[in-house]
């Protein structure tokens, strides 16, 4: 069934294949970064949005992630798939700087977001997580703000207060994230008035409205039916031609469906990186094989 969806991606929408310029157009796997995986044809329009160099962290003494190396090429879908507490969720917060909101955390490594290092010491960690926006597995508007006061949330927290801004910006977000027609004739209404997938696209709203570099999503389909799950996979594919995305799923479907590229992490650990075609059809390692067949996870 995944090889028939990847045949029907490829048809009806051209599956894009992108490698990474810094190691030759070619994409780490195995944490071990002299190996390379052969990916197709290099986009000479490739650019990377985010490297990450011998990548681990903790919760305490309990260690999430280990030595992690890896390249997430710009405006595609990145998408990261794994059994349950193999350090998905854990590796998309580093990329934000939210794995430091948690008490006890740490990590060691780097990652650079467009050849800046987001932990370098002068980096503002408030200024990393407005270029890297966050969409979470529940939707969370804020209950007390209506729709439009959900969108602009950020913008105001950001210093904007002019009207005419804040709501060209609103109106903007909203027809990215396919919500303006909807949604434009009760913006006063209660942001948790709307049902889970109006819901969980007006959190994508509030995200896309500072002008994020990056969306990373952490399985924002998974609370949602069928039709609104479409919505969002529908809504990521016209996304990724302007922003970079990273989403965890554990919808072997989904990731077939939306991705460019997969990353496969077990036990903490980055054991495949490549394109989402070869992924899911030829991997070049037997525990990715084991995994997208369905032999265990």
């Amino acid at each position: 069934m995944t090889r028939d969806l990847l045949e029907k991606q490829r048809v009806d929408q051209g599956l894009r294949s992108r490698r990474s310029p810094i190691l030759g157009g070619a994409l780490v796997t195995m944490n071990t970064p002299d190996r390379l995986v052969e990916s197709g044809p290099v986009g000479d329009s490739a650019a990377v949005a985010f490297f990450v160099d011998r990548l681990s962290a903790w919760f305490g003494q309990l260690q999430a992630i280990s030595d992690v190396n890896l390249q997430i090429p710009s405006t595609a879908v990145t998408a990261i798939i794994g059994p349950s507490g193999c350090g998905k969720s854990t590796f998309l917060r580093c990329l934000n700087r939210m794995h430091e909101l948690v008490r006890g955390a740490r990590l060691e490594g780097e990652i650079r977001l467009f050849g800046e290092d987001i932990y370098a010491p002068q980096v503002d960690a408030t200024v990393v997580r407005r270029r890297v926006g966050m969409v979470f597995q529940k939707s969370n508007p804020f209950p007390t703000m209506t729709i439009a006061e959900n969108v602009t949330v950020g913008l105001r927290l950001n210093g904007i207060r002019q009207r005419a801004v804040l709501e060209e910006r609103m109106e903007k977000a909203l027809q990215m994230a396919a919500l303006w027609e909807e949604v434009k004739d009760r913006l006063d209404k209660p942001g948790m008035s709307l049902s889970g997938g109006q819901q969980q696209r007006l959190c994508i709203a509030r995200a896309l409205a500072v002008q994020p570099d990056v969306l990373l999503m952490d399985e924002p389909a998974s609370a949602l039916d069928p039709i609104a799950t479409m919505k969002i996979e529908e809504l990521i594919q016209k996304l990724k031609k302007t922003y970079t995305i990273v989403i965890v799923t554990h919808n072997m479907q989904q990731a077939a469906r939306c991705s460019d590229h997969t990353a496969f992490f077990y036990l903490g650990r980055l054991i495949e990186l490549d394109t989402t075609e070869k992924i899911f059809t030829n991997p070049s390692n037997k525990q990715t094989e084991d995994y997208v067949t369905g032999r265990f996870g």
